[in-house]
């Protein structure tokens, strides 16, 4: 599974990208159930954000979801966060 993420927005305008691919991980299935849920429950049109807020589009294995602060969910959050800190 290919999950990418991009982040635009914020105070300083700064475009973030990172790509995470879980084929060869140990824990694919812990990755693979939050992308599913991510997945699910967001849009797939861009949400309104708040200025200097951070928007994000989600990308998972070719499907797209879009989320906004300061409304991210726990899973969107959670997810967001690996991809920038694990991905490349």
């Amino acid at each position: 599974m290919r999950i990418q993420v991009r982040r635009t927005g914020g105070f300083a305008g700064i475009e973030r990208r990172a790509e995470v691919d879980t084929s060869a991980r140990p824990d694919a299935r812990e990755w693979q159930s939050l992308a599913e849920r991510v997945l699910a429950a967001g849009p797939t049109t861009p949400p309104d954000g708040v200025p200097d807020g951070f928007s994000y589009t989600i990308t998972v294995d070719g499907r797209t979801v879009y989320a906004a602060d300061p409304r991210l969910t726990g899973d969107q959050r959670e997810l967001v966060s690996r991809v920038l800190k694990e991905g490349a």
